[in-house]
This record gives structure tokens, C-alpha cells and sequence, in this order.
């Protein structure tokens, strides 16, 4: 029986992982079978992380929106409680960056939390 040495395609495939592979530390970047391992292990990877990402913001902006909101008398948690009795729909990190950039119209907000609590 003749001897299939599948040139074209197995050339085309590992390829594509050493080209993903490309930046990675020694074996890892030259070799097919440690690449492969790594590339998978770094797709899972980023899967993973882009899911922490939104979660990392979300806590940092509730720090930031803490932070701000602590000077004035009020937890992070009765100031949202506040603006959710007030009706006011502001996202979080619009929060966040109201507290940092604009004070003026964040210690607004935060009357407006306090007289509707």
C-alpha cells in the first residue's frame, strides 16, 4: 500500500500554529507539539480573561464610585439605592468617570441619592 505523506496539509496546518505560536519563550515558538500545547493553552486563556476584563472594570469602577461618594456621608451602596428611588439610569463606569473628571455634577448626583433615600 503506497505511503500518504499528506504535504500540502499537514505543512498548511502546523503553519498556522507556529505562526500563532510566533513571541512565545524556546521550544515553545520552534517546535510543533510544545507550540501546539501553548497556543491551545493561551486560547483558553484569553477566553477566560476577556470574561475577568468586564468584571475587573466593574470593581474598579464601584471603588472609584465609593471613593467619591464617601466624603459626602454616604456608602456606595445607599447612593445607588438613592439614585435607582430618583429614577436616574446612569451606568457605572459613566459613575466612575463623573467622580474622577467632573465633581460638580457627581455631588449633584449625590444629593439628589440623599433626598431620595
Amino acid at each position: 500500500m503506497p505511503r500518504v505523506t499528506r504535504g500540502n496539509r499537514r505543512r498548511k496546518r502546523r503553519k498556522k500554529i507556529l505562526k500563532l505560536a510566533k513571541g512565545y519563550f524556546g521550544s515553545k515558538s520552534k517546535l510543533y507539539v510544545p507550540a501546539t500545547e501553548q497556543v491551545l493553552k493561551s486560547l483558553n486563556y484569553a477566553y477566560r480573561d476577556r470574561k475577568q476584563k468586564k468584571r475587573n472594570f466593574r470593581r474598579l469602577w464601584i471603588t472609584r464610585i465609593n471613593a467619591g461618594v464617601r466624603p459626602h456621608g454616604l456608602s456606595y451602596s445607599k447612593f445607588i439605592y438613592g439614585l435607582k428611588q430618583a429614577n436616574v439610569d446612569i451606568n457605572r463606569k459613566m459613575l466612575s468617570e463623573l467622580a474622577i473628571h467632573d465633581n460638580d455634577s457627581f455631588v449633584e448626583l449625590v444629593n439628589l441619592a440623599k433626598e431620595n433615600i
